[in-house]
């Protein structure tokens, strides 16, 4: 079965369609707020310039989505699938910001499960790569139940390498919740 890394995934509420070149304008007047960046090992990216780098490395990666609210058919946000490995059967989520207005809605995890579930169909083990000063990423992270399990200094695309905590949740794991 091949695994495709940019499915569209939906529920009720979100919808998680493919990141396309012609979304960098709804994707930075979400990006363009400074808060969402304060945790961020790249507390700069709100800066249009900056963004592009981001946005250039997403739309490379092939498993970059736009999140949009389905009650209004806004953009809210962004994640991604990357880094699949077969050999450790494996693949990493993250890139995920969120317009501040939607902190706190529950939207994250309801992303996270719609990436999450997709994902075990096709791997064991989902990793997790958060800055070491994004508690807020941290926090919720492990309120969906991925365990901290490495640190590591690595480099986002187009970017310095930057200290950051390595998780994982294991599809064992997540079936069990």
């Amino acid at each position: 079965m091949q695994f495709d890394i940019q499915p569209i995934l939906e529920n009720d509420k979100i919808k998680l369609l493919p990141l396309q070149e012609s979304d960098f304008d709804s994707l930075y007047a979400v990006a363009s707020d400074k808060k969402i960046w304060e945790q961020h090992p790249n507390k700069d990216r709100w800066q249009e310039e900056v963004f592009r780098n981001f946005f250039e490395g997403a739309i490379k990666s092939k498993g970059a989505y736009k999140i949009i609210d389905k009650s209004n058919d806004v953009v809210i946000g962004s994640t991604r699938f990357y880094d699949y490995d077969e050999a450790d059967n494996s693949i990493q989520i993250g890139y995920t910001f969120y317009s501040t207005k939607y902190w706190g809605t529950g939207i994250n995890p309801m992303v996270k499960k719609l990436m999450l579930d997709y994902a075990f169909r096709y791997v064991d083990k989902v990793y997790f790569v958060i800055g070491a000063d994004n508690l807020r990423s941290q926090i919720a992270i492990g309120r969906i139940g991925a365990k901290k399990i490495d640190e590591k200094e690595m480099s986002y695309y187009g970017e310095p390498p930057r200290h950051n905590f390595i998780y994982e949740i294991k599809k064992a794991d997540w079936q069990k919740k």
